[in-house]
């Protein structure tokens, strides 16, 4: 059955490694988790059950870019799927989520964020789903390279839902990760199936570089220019200097980062797929779910964030088998930007107390909004996010459920017209609502206090009422100002311990990032066969210990150092430096705040005192933090 589905909307004679076994496991109604190397055809584990599931498939995935590529796919396969994101207009969302009530779509793609809308979430509860599927699964452990919060909603969303089966997909987990994993969705170990993160065709090169990283880059580049490669570099400024410099040198390369506008994302991606640009030069924004088969060459000009994400990106070069080749110029010096990263994301202890002091402790539920209370605590959004699953962890808070503040309409027809559409009770309530509403030129907004005074109709019933009118093409409806409910399970804690706990689950954590980027320093330098010590490190088994086409094994250990050379910091002048910012500052000029301030760290009270105009802003942003701080600590 599943052969003759393989061949006839595939178009494929056989399955990859680990395929069929997931696939058989899904489609008799099991749950499962796929551990396949980037590239390796994990979706398929999705896309031909779906065919054979009674009911929708839903499909959480991390980045846009991810459902765009896997839609293209379906399509040209006859196969109905959809997404739903920020990206479609209210008309298209609309239709999307009419086909997905009438079983016209067997696929619907979303980001996690997708389930905090009241909206959304109001939809899938009349939907009936078979499978949830979790892409870039890995997100849901902290013991993973790239955690994050939300995904720790996911097995709560799981069962809100009734969906009886998951199916968790990733390229890059460590045995830690799998077994957070499985311990997060109930999922029993014989369900994993891992096919091996080994890959022959791709050679693995370090090469030890100093301050001729650019010429030594274009001599990789130039002799064939024509065959697809991707350059990835930590900074955004990086990728725009080094395509600059290549194109000078006749390689015809573009830039790729976070910090250009979505459609220039866009255009740029698709002129790499389309063959136009055969070299980008990215940040780690480009890559997921480019599926282009020939990339021969993937290089990081600067080391990776880790060996989990140096996995992902060499994972997308020779997917059609042939040999490619994956270099890494290493060297130091962007070891103090990757630390910083995590450095930033570190809360001081301060921040965590002011919003543990802004739980209430009174019984009522504990409602916000996560931009004010980033601002107000000065902790960066997904760090704040962080927290918050850290007090559900602890049983002091639980999370219930967010709501739009904010609801304004502008008339398709006029209000009059939509009330004679009903009769009796309904009719008065739709006139009540009307009535309650604050009018101007074009837009009408809601105001639920009058509304349920005038009517007394709760804000579930108005929000109901809006969404029918909306959903008929009676009213355009708009919501935002997404507000946070959490219920306070436990109010009696202490806020001085709790703030101590939770300061040091955050310290662990950074230490633990730090760590992860020291192993990956040692893989890089080390005497040991890079396939083999890659392999290992996410718990594979190997019968030998040299795949003889690495550096390590063609070439003998890399001698990796910094090839730049910094001022004693004893050679600044504090006071220069930190003047005018500490002048700015309304609260006191901690060590840590200083220290980001000149390692040109932003945290939201950075950006509302616009301290990044100031002279002294990343002055010291090629200093190691660690070392930046021990140096401001002597002043302060």
């Amino acid at each position: 059955m599943i052969h003759q589905t393989l061949e006839k909307h595939f178009g494929f004679n056989e399955f990859k490694a680990g395929q069929k076994e997931v696939i058989n496991r899904i489609v008799s109604g099991q749950s499962a988790a796929a551990i396949f190397p980037t590239g390796s055809g994990k979706s398929l584990c999705y896309q031909l059950p779906a065919l054979h599931l009674p009911h929708l498939t839903l499909v959480v995935s991390p980045l846009l870019a991810l459902m765009q590529d896997q839609l293209l796919f379906l399509s040209a396969k006859g196969i109905a799927a959809a997404r739903i994101d920020s990206s479609l207009s209210r008309d298209e969302e609309r239709e999307v989520m009419e086909k997905v009530r009438s079983g016209y779509y067997k696929i619907l793609l979303i980001a996690v964020e997708r389930f905090k809308n009241e909206r959304f979430r109001k939809f899938l509860s009349g939907v009936p789903i078979s499978l949830m599927v979790i892409d870039e699964a890995h997100c849901i452990s902290e013991w993973g390279h790239n955690f994050r919060p939300d995904y720790l909603k996911l097995p709560v969303y799981q069962r809100e839902f009734n969906v009886a089966q998951v199916l968790l997909l990733t390229a890059t987990a460590t045995p830690a990760v799998i077994t957070d994993m499985c311990a997060k969705f109930n999922l029993h170990r014989d369900s994993v199936i891992v096919t091996g993160f080994y890959r022959s065709n791709l050679r693995l090169w370090v090469k030890p570089v100093a301050d001729d990283k650019d010429n030594v880059l274009y001599e990789l580049l130039k002799d064939a220019p024509e065959q697809p490669a991707i350059v990835y570099v930590t900074l955004q400024k990086t990728a725009e200097t080094v395509a600059e410099f290549l194109n000078g040198k006749g390689v015809n390369a573009i830039a790729y980062h976070a910090g250009m506008k979505h459609e220039d994302r866009e255009r740029i991606q698709d002129s790499f797929m389309d063959g136009q640009v055969n070299c980008i030069v990215a940040t780690i924004a480009f890559g997921m779910g480019i599926d282009k088969r020939d990339i021969r060459r993937v290089i990081h000009y600067d080391l990776p964030k880790s060996i989990e994400n140096y996995s992902q990106e060499i994972g997308r070069a020779g997917r059609d088998g042939l040999n490619s080749d994956c270099y890494v110029l290493a060297n130091l010096d962007n070891i103090n930007v990757l630390e910083n990263f995590i450095y930033g994301d570190t809360p001081e202890a301060d921040n965590i107390r002011r919003v543990l002091q802004a739980i209430p402790l009174n019984g009522s539920n504990w409602e916000f909004k996560l931009n004010n209370l980033s601002s107000v605590s000065n902790i960066r959004i997904l760090t704040l996010k962080t927290l918050l699953v850290y007090l559900e962890m602890k049983g002091i808070i639980k999370p219930l459920y967010s709501y739009f503040s904010d609801y304004r309409y502008s008339n398709i027809i006029p209000d009059e017209e939509i009330a004679a559409k009903f009769n009796g009770d309904r009719r008065r309530f739709t006139e009540a609502l009307f009535a309650g509403v604050q009018k101007s030129r074009v837009w009408s907004t809601v105001n639920f206090d009058t509304i349920k005074e005038g009517c007394g109709g709760d804000r579930e019933r108005v929000t109901t009422a809006l969404e029918y009118f909306d959903q008929k093409g009676y009213i355009k409806l708009e919501a935002k100002e997404m507000t946070e409910v959490f219920g306070v399970t436990s109010p009696s804690f202490d806020i001085e311990k709790l703030t101590g706990e939770l300061d040091l689950l955050f310290r662990r954590k950074e230490l633990a990032e730090v760590e992860r980027i020291e192993k990956m320093v040692r893989v890089f330098a080390g005497d040991v066969c890079l396939s083999y010590a890659l392999a290992t490190y996410f718990g594979e088994e190997l019968n030998w210990k040299k795949c003889n086409h690495c550096s390590v094994c063609l070439e003998g250990k890399a001698d990796i150092k910094s090839s730049i050379s910094l001022k004693p910091l004893s050679g600044y002048n504090f006071e220069e430096l930190t003047g005018p910012f500490a002048a700015k500052l309304s609260v006191p000029a901690t060590a840590d705040l200083i220290t980001r301030f000149l390692c040109g760290i932003t945290v939201p009270l950075i950006s509302k005192i616009k301290a990044k105009q100031l002279a002294g802003f990343g002055t010291l942003e090629k200093y190691r933090y660690a070392d930046v701080r021990a140096w401001v600590q002597s002043f302060i």
